[in-house]
């Protein structure tokens, strides 16, 4: 884990792993949130638990999200760098329990190697109501605002292994 950031509202960053799930069109896979009532289509990602890697935590939220296992996918690469995104005011204080200002995430790109029957969004603790399979820009378009230059770094950092 890199040292922990604070960001602009004195809080500190969620350590955070996200999955960018790549299929053999190199669609990207996307879920509607079920806590948001408009359009809020993302990719799997959560926080990273005391003594995890981050690779650990992505294998593991990409199970806890969508019920795909880590032998139904190939680790295609990690990005680079660690990436951050500030909440926006109205969300401060409380997501998280207000214990932080936004997340400091590193993401993997995996090929999914399963079928579509492989992916069951209704999980012991469900956060999408719906999936589909996604271009990146599309999926830029659709992510809450203040997700989506996050989301635009990590297509940029993985924009050899989608179509």
């Amino acid at each position: 884990m890199t040292e922990q950031l604070l960001g602009p509202a004195g809080l500190p960053y969620r350590p955070c792993a996200g999955v960018v799930l790549i299929n053999a069109d190199g669609l990207v896979f996307a879920g509607q949130r079920i806590d948001n009532p408009g359009h809020a289509w993302q990719m799997p990602q959560g926080g990273i638990d005391a003594g995890e890697t981050p690779r650990e935590a992505a294998l593991r939220e990409l199970v806890e999200e969508t019920g795909v296992s880590p032998d139904l996918v190939e680790i295609l690469a990690e990005s680079p760098d660690w990436v951050t995104y500030d909440l926006p005011p109205e969300l401060l204080g409380k997501v998280w329990k207000g214990r932080f200002g936004g997340q400091q995430q590193k993401w993997l790109a995996l090929r999914f190697l399963g079928s579509e029957g492989d992916i069951r969004i209704e999980t012991e603790h469900p956060e999408f109501d719906r999936w589909q399979w996604m271009r990146a820009e599309d999926l830029v378009a659709s992510i809450v605002p203040f997700k989506r230059a996050v989301y635009e770094q990590v297509f940029r950092d993985f924009a050899d292994l989608l179509s």
